[in-house]
């Protein structure tokens, strides 16, 4: 029973270390300059050759991150399993995607440090660009099994489609969008400013699970997966232990 409960809380947390992970790398860029989706290669080269170090900081949190994605998908579907497996397989799915995905994004850019250069910009803003796509299936799918599961409450699924809608949105258009700097760059920034959002609130989410299980909070759904669950475990704990005390 603690394994699957923690598990689960565990996962809430990675999703809020994501999140801070994420917004502390682009709060190190950012400031500095870092160019949009379809900036000019000579502002490109200018910024990558004066601010190699900070895109080394930035890049350095990565790693992190993706470990917390993970660990954050892993919970999600642990809490899900039992009632919503489906579409919450087609969340996590979409996180490690976008993982691999942004693993092409940031090596990109630790490339673009040593040796700036238009054609591998023009990669890392189309990478970068369809990577809504991934985002898109992990909102989609954590959201709907969130829904149909009762987990999660109607603004916050409403949260993550909208937001889905706008990433995907972005993803589509990625020819236009990496075209040059433009308004269309909006989209993505809107998307991922509600990613951000949504997946903080699923990690609150997750870490108050334990303390609502057996106090009547949970949606008759969720308390049913997560019972039949935690019975098959001490059904086989039982098990282990007779044939310990057999042995």
């Amino acid at each position: 029973m603690t394994r699957k409960l923690n598990i689960v809380q565990v996962g809430g947390v990675a999703a809020i270390g994501f999140a801070i992970m994420i917004v502390l790398g682009n709060a190190i860029v950012v400031p500095a300059g870092f160019p949009l989706t379809g900036t000019e290669i000579a502002e490109v080269t200018a910024f990558f050759t004066t601010n190699s170090g900070l895109v080394g900081l930035a890049s350095a949190l990565a790693p992190a991150a993706w470990v917390l994605a993970t660990i954050f998908g892993a919970g999600a579907l642990c809490a899900l399993w039992q009632s919503e497996r489906g579409w919450a397989l087609v969340g996590f799915a979409g996180l490690l995607l976008q993982n691999a995905a942004f693993a092409g994004v940031i090596a990109l850019r630790l490339a673009l440090t040593n040796s700036p250069d238009g054609a591998l910009w023009a990669l890392h803003d189309a990478l970068f660009t369809l990577n809504g796509t991934f985002l898109a299936i992990a909102l989609v799918g954590l959201s709907v099994s969130g829904l149909r599961a009762g987990f999660i409450r109607p603004w916050h699924g409403i949260l993550g489609l909208t937001s889905a809608v706008f990433m995907f949105s972005s993803a589509t258009l990625t020819p236009l969008v990496i075209d040059h700097a433009g308004p269309l760059g909006l989209l993505g920034l809107t998307g991922w400013l509600m990613w951000v959002a949504w997946i903080v609130t699923w990690g609150v989410r997750l870490v108050r699970l334990r303390q609502s299980v057996g106090s009547g909070l949970e949606p008759e759904g969720v308390t049913r997966g997560l019972q039949a669950t935690l019975s098959q475990d001490g059904a086989g704990h039982r098990r282990q232990g007779a044939g310990d005390s057999g042995g």
